[in-house]
């Protein structure tokens, strides 16, 4: 089956991002349908305290506003009081799957804050600063990325905020 042309070129977005950020980093391949956090994790042996999952939140009261969000896989995003307090809005949700494609252009599951536009927000919990390396979307549901978390200091507009997610207890 032929990959279309978007897909390519997101690629080519992701790929030539990092390569401009001066970090390792490892590209890992993954079975499609193994591409959710729990998943993923447990096949692959990455621990879930390592694993980032990023997360399009969308605004409820007043509509049309999203962010987003990458948080640790130990956490839970904090949707309805720090996201709407980031976002200066009374209500928000996750994002549909249909929504995070268009909007993202990703599906959920691929989603990675390496190569969306340039106007969207991007919170990330601070949590996720504290590892020395984490597995993040790959922009497609057949790759995840290897990285420092310090990609977030070099990607604008990401803003690293303090309680985006509760952690959840296991």
């Amino acid at each position: 089956m032929e990959r279309p042309a978007a897909h390519d070129e997101l690629q080519r977005r992701v790929q030539g991002f990092l390569d401009t950020t001066g970090l390792d980093y490892e590209v890992m391949p993954c079975d499609p349908d193994l591409a959710d956090t729990a998943l993923f994790c447990e096949h692959y042996g990455i621990p879930l305290e390592r694993s980032a999952n990023t997360i399009l939140v969308a605004s409820k009261r007043p509509r049309g506003r999203y962010a987003l969000c990458v948080v640790l896989a130990t956490g839970r995003l904090d949707v309805n009081r720090a996201v709407c307090r980031e976002l200066d809005v009374k209500k928000a949700s996750f994002a549909s799957a249909d929504e995070t494609v268009e909007v993202t252009g990703m599906m959920i599951g691929g989603v990675t804050p390496l190569a969306i536009p340039a106007d969207l927000p991007i919170l990330v919990d601070a949590a996720v600063m504290e590892p020395d390396w984490i597995v993040l979307g790959g922009g497609d549901r057949s790759s995840k990325i290897r990285i420092s978390p310090g990609i977030f200091r070099r990607i604008e507009p990401a803003r690293v905020v303090d309680g985006l997610a509760v952690a959840v207890q296991p």
